[in-house]
C-alpha cells in the first residue's frame, strides 16, 4: 500500500521557524520517523513538498490511483485553501490532516480548517509524534475499509 505524505508551505523550515510553536524537529527528521513506522505497517511511503497551491494540488491529482491515502499537513492552506478541499474530494484520496501546533488554540484565523469536512480524522497539537498517530490511523482506516 502506498501512502503519500503531503507537506505545505514553510514545513520545509522545519527545525528553525518558530521552534516553540512548531518543535525543533526538521521535516526530515519526522520522514525518517514516520519510514520506520511505515517498515512496521508494511506500507510505502511517498513525499511531497511544496511552497505553491497549485504544486500540491498537482501532486494530488498525479497521486490519483497510485496512493490508497494521504497525510496532510497544508500549512497555512489548511486555512484557506477551499482549491487543496476540492482537490481531495476530485480525487477521492482519503487523508488525515496533521499539525504540530493546536490549531484550536491559535489565533482566530487559525481555528478554522477548510479541509476537516472532506478529511478522515485529524492529529493537531502534539507536534512531531503527531504524524506517527496520523499515518497509523490513516493505515488502520483504510485496512478496515477493505
Amino acid at each position: 500500500m502506498n501512502i503519500g505524505i503531503l507537506s505545505g508551505p514553510n514545513l520545509n523550515l522545519l527545525g528553525t521557524r518558530e521552534p516553540a510553536i512548531y518543535g525543533r524537529a526538521t521535516l526530515d527528521d519526522i520522514l525518517a520517523a514516520l519510514g520506520v513506522v511505515a517498515d512496521e505497517l508494511g506500507v510505502t511511503l511517498r513525499h511531497a513538498q511544496s511552497n505553491s497551491e497549485g504544486a500540491l494540488i498537482d501532486t494530488l491529482h498525479a497521486w490519483r490511483g497510485e496512493v490508497a491515502g494521504v497525510v496532510v499537513n497544508a500549512g497555512a492552506y489548511t486555512h484557506t485553501s477551499l482549491a487543496l478541499r476540492d482537490a481531495f474530494s476530485a480525487t477521492a484520496i482519503p487523508f488525515v490532516e496533521v499539525h504540530l501546533s493546536n490549531i484550536h488554540a491559535r489565533e482566530p484565523e487559525r481555528r478554522h480548517s477548510m479541509l476537516a469536512s472532506a478529511s478522515l480524522g485529524m492529529v493537531c497539537g502534539l507536534g512531531a509524534a503527531g504524524y506517527e498517530y496520523a499515518l497509523r490511523g490513516l493505515v488502520g482506516a483504510l485496512r478496515a475499509r477493505g
